[in-house]
């Protein structure tokens, strides 16, 4: 593992470069608090949010900007302690009975366990897709950019500029691919306890609560669509100048080198290694993996 923190080390200059670039945002004019009767603040003249959890209820705000393709960045901070049972879910969707959806959901702890970090790709109401991480720092001790980038071509999920996650456009082997519903943000914090942590064994220990999670620094420098029109152009051919250049975007080399490391020391949990929940086969794109 001290190798890995090695390469980490050698990285960090280059993404502490790429952070830079983006610039935070207002949460008082991007998102609206959805609900949570007053659990939920936008604070420090918009530049932060948090959500709150407590034996009543939880939180949540959405975006006020639907999104059809997009490089998406937030900071957070995450429910330090005894988290166990809470759920921060941080995520794309679409409406509708046949929504897509791109998840990152953070599975609370026992003090002293990692948090699990659960990501997931729906298209057409259909899921299972399922992916899970151990991160490689406390996600509880300081902010840390999780960022989705969603262009024709594919989907990647990042935790301070490395590439956890790649999921691909395979509809030419049959595989549903979101590109044609345009999506909000959404973020919410709750109990979810029936399931979330070891399966559901450890219960929420409510003498912990309240529990807060912590959001800033909101960037999209994606295309947004108002009244049907997209701000990048049409759907069948979209804007690629050089602002937009995220639309065609892929892993570099040592993008790829990132991306195996992750998957090689922190990936917990992979659909297309599941037999027992596809006795029937996997679905297409394990193949490919």
């Amino acid at each position: 593992m001290a190798s890995s923190y090695v390469v980490l080390s050698l990285l960090m200059p280059v993404l502490v470069a790429s952070l830079m670039v983006a610039s935070a945002s207002n949460f008082y004019n991007d998102f609206d608090i959805t609900w949570g009767d007053g659990r939920a603040k936008i604070l420090n003249n918009g530049e932060l949010l948090t959500l709150g959890l407590d034996k009543a209820s939880g939180s949540g705000f959405q975006s006020r900007n639907e999104y059809l393709f997009g490089k998406i960045d937030m900071q957070l901070k995450l429910v330090p302690g005894n988290s166990a049972g809470t759920v921060t879910a941080y995520y794309l969707s679409s409406k509708g009975s046949t929504w897509d959806e791109i998840d990152f959901e953070f599975l609370g702890n026992l003090s002293g366990d990692p948090y699990i970090l659960h990501t997931n790709v729906f298209s057409q109401g259909k899921g299972n897709r399922e992916q899970q991480f151990y991160l490689w720092f406390d996600p509880t001790a300081d902010f840390h950019t999780y960022s989705i980038l969603w262009n024709p071509q594919r989907i990647i999920f990042s935790v301070d500029g490395t590439p956890i996650r790649e999921f691909k456009n395979l509809e030419s082997i049959g595989v549903p691919f979101p590109k044609n519903q345009a999506m909000r943000i959404y973020s919410s914090l709750w109990n979810a306890d029936d399931w979330a942590t070891r399966g559901g064994l450890v219960k929420t220990d409510w003498s912990q609560a309240p529990f807060t999670a912590y959001y800033r620094n909101f960037n999209a420098n994606a295309c947004v669509l108002s009244n049907g029109v997209s701000s990048c152009g049409t759907n069948s051919s979209p804007s690629t100048s050089r602002t937009n250049s995220w639309l065609s975007e892929e892993l570099d080399s040592t993008s790829q080198e990132r991306l195996q490391w992750v998957r090689k020391n922190y990936m917990i949990y992979n659909y297309c290694t599941d037999a027992k929940r596809f006795p029937q086969g996997f679905p297409p794109e394990c193949n490919l993996s």
